[in-house]
Protein backbone atom coordinates (compact mmCIF):
# COMPACT_ATOMS: atom_id res chain seq x y z
CA UNK A 1 0.00 0.00 0.00
CA UNK A 2 1.26 3.41 -0.84
CA UNK A 3 -0.78 6.49 0.42
CA UNK A 4 0.24 9.69 -1.58
CA UNK A 5 -0.11 12.58 2.16
CA UNK A 6 0.63 12.88 5.37
CA UNK A 7 -2.13 14.62 6.85
CA UNK A 8 -3.50 13.90 9.86
CA UNK A 9 -7.28 13.57 8.63
CA UNK A 10 -6.37 10.79 6.30
CA UNK A 11 -2.70 9.53 5.19
CA UNK A 12 -1.13 9.35 8.32
CA UNK A 13 -4.05 7.93 10.99
CA UNK A 14 -4.67 5.44 7.37
CA UNK A 15 -1.13 4.53 7.70
CA UNK A 16 -0.94 3.66 11.15
CA UNK A 17 -4.33 1.59 11.11
CA UNK A 18 -3.33 -0.75 7.95
CA UNK A 19 -0.04 -1.60 9.80
CA UNK A 20 -1.28 -2.66 13.14
CA UNK A 21 -0.14 -6.39 13.55
CA UNK A 22 -3.93 -7.63 13.27
CA UNK A 23 -5.73 -9.94 11.32
CA UNK A 24 -7.66 -7.30 9.64
CA UNK A 25 -4.47 -5.27 8.85
CA UNK A 26 -0.79 -5.72 8.98
CA UNK A 27 -0.01 -4.43 5.55
CA UNK A 28 3.46 -3.19 4.39
CA UNK A 29 2.49 0.67 4.16
CA UNK A 30 4.68 3.31 2.48
CA UNK A 31 3.92 6.94 2.95
CA UNK A 32 5.07 9.26 0.39
CA UNK A 33 4.27 13.12 -0.03
CA UNK A 34 4.54 16.49 -2.46
CA UNK A 35 8.21 16.75 -0.48
CA UNK A 36 9.63 13.35 -1.86
CA UNK A 37 10.67 14.28 -5.30
CA UNK A 38 10.48 10.98 -6.52
CA UNK A 39 6.86 9.79 -5.01
CA UNK A 40 5.63 8.24 -8.38
CA UNK A 41 8.47 5.38 -8.20
CA UNK A 42 6.42 4.94 -4.64
CA UNK A 43 2.97 4.93 -6.38
CA UNK A 44 4.01 2.48 -9.40
CA UNK A 45 5.21 -0.18 -7.49
CA UNK A 46 1.93 -0.69 -5.09
CA UNK A 47 -0.84 -2.84 -5.31
CA UNK A 48 -3.41 -0.15 -3.61
CA UNK A 49 -2.60 3.53 -3.58
CA UNK A 50 -4.29 5.78 -1.74
CA UNK A 51 -4.42 9.82 -2.54
CA UNK A 52 -4.58 11.57 0.36
CA UNK A 53 -2.61 14.58 -0.71
CA UNK A 54 -5.04 17.28 -1.25
CA UNK A 55 -3.93 18.22 -4.66
CA UNK A 56 -6.07 18.34 -7.34
CA UNK A 57 -5.29 16.08 -9.99
CA UNK A 58 -1.36 15.00 -8.86
CA UNK A 59 -2.13 11.46 -9.48
CA UNK A 60 -2.07 10.83 -12.78
CA UNK A 61 -1.95 7.23 -15.21
CA UNK A 62 1.47 7.36 -15.28
CA UNK A 63 1.76 7.11 -11.89
CA UNK A 64 0.02 4.08 -11.27
CA UNK A 65 0.63 0.47 -12.62
CA UNK A 66 -2.01 -1.33 -14.68
CA UNK A 67 -4.40 -3.45 -12.51
CA UNK A 68 -3.58 -1.77 -9.07
CA UNK A 69 -6.41 -0.24 -7.02
CA UNK A 70 -6.96 3.84 -6.41
CA UNK A 71 -8.37 5.08 -3.57
CA UNK A 72 -9.23 8.83 -3.75
CA UNK A 73 -10.07 10.70 -0.46
CA UNK A 74 -7.94 13.69 -1.18
CA UNK A 75 -9.60 16.72 -2.51
CA UNK A 76 -9.27 20.44 -2.49
CA UNK A 77 -11.88 23.40 -3.00
CA UNK A 78 -11.15 25.65 -5.50
CA UNK A 79 -13.69 28.29 -5.43
CA UNK A 80 -17.13 26.52 -5.28
CA UNK A 81 -15.65 23.56 -6.98
CA UNK A 82 -14.74 20.02 -5.70
CA UNK A 83 -11.51 19.01 -6.94
CA UNK A 84 -10.09 15.42 -6.15
CA UNK A 85 -6.64 14.18 -6.37
CA UNK A 86 -6.98 11.53 -8.81
CA UNK A 87 -7.07 12.04 -12.62
CA UNK A 88 -10.00 10.55 -13.86
CA UNK A 89 -7.70 8.93 -16.67
CA UNK A 90 -6.51 6.68 -13.76
CA UNK A 91 -10.01 4.50 -14.28
CA UNK A 92 -8.74 3.70 -17.72
CA UNK A 93 -5.32 2.17 -15.96
CA UNK A 94 -6.52 1.18 -12.23
CA UNK A 95 -8.50 -2.17 -11.90
CA UNK A 96 -10.72 -0.59 -9.67
CA UNK A 97 -11.06 2.98 -8.35
CA UNK A 98 -13.48 4.67 -5.84
CA UNK A 99 -15.26 7.85 -6.63
CA UNK A 100 -12.90 10.95 -6.97
CA UNK A 101 -15.45 13.11 -4.96
CA UNK A 102 -18.08 11.86 -2.68
CA UNK A 103 -16.23 8.37 -2.60
CA UNK A 104 -13.97 8.34 0.75
CA UNK A 105 -15.19 11.15 2.33
CA UNK A 106 -19.23 9.67 3.67
CA UNK A 107 -17.14 6.91 5.26
CA UNK A 108 -14.58 9.02 6.98
CA UNK A 109 -17.46 10.89 8.53
CA UNK A 110 -19.21 8.00 9.70
CA UNK A 111 -16.68 6.82 11.24
CA UNK A 112 -15.67 10.19 12.67
CA UNK A 113 -19.47 9.90 14.30
CA UNK A 114 -18.96 6.59 15.01
CA UNK A 115 -15.86 6.85 17.27
CA UNK A 116 -17.20 10.36 18.97
CA UNK A 117 -20.58 7.65 20.30
CA UNK A 118 -18.26 5.11 21.51
CA UNK A 119 -16.13 7.52 23.20
CA UNK A 120 -19.19 8.49 24.91
CA UNK A 121 -20.49 5.21 25.68
CA UNK A 122 -17.13 4.36 27.47
CA UNK A 123 -17.19 7.92 28.98
CA UNK A 124 -20.47 7.06 30.50
CA UNK A 125 -19.86 3.69 31.76
CA UNK A 126 -21.46 2.12 28.47
CA UNK A 127 -20.41 -1.06 26.73
CA UNK A 128 -19.57 0.69 23.66
CA UNK A 129 -22.39 -0.76 21.16
CA UNK A 130 -24.82 -2.27 23.67
CA UNK A 131 -27.28 0.44 23.08
CA UNK A 132 -28.34 -0.86 19.55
Amino acid sequence: VCILGRGTTLGRPLALLLSQKRPTANAAVTVVHTGVPDWPDYTRRAEIVVAAAGVPGILQPEHITPGCVVVGGGVRYEGRKLLPDVDERCEEVASYITPRVGGVGPTTIAMLFRNAVECAERRAGITPGAAL
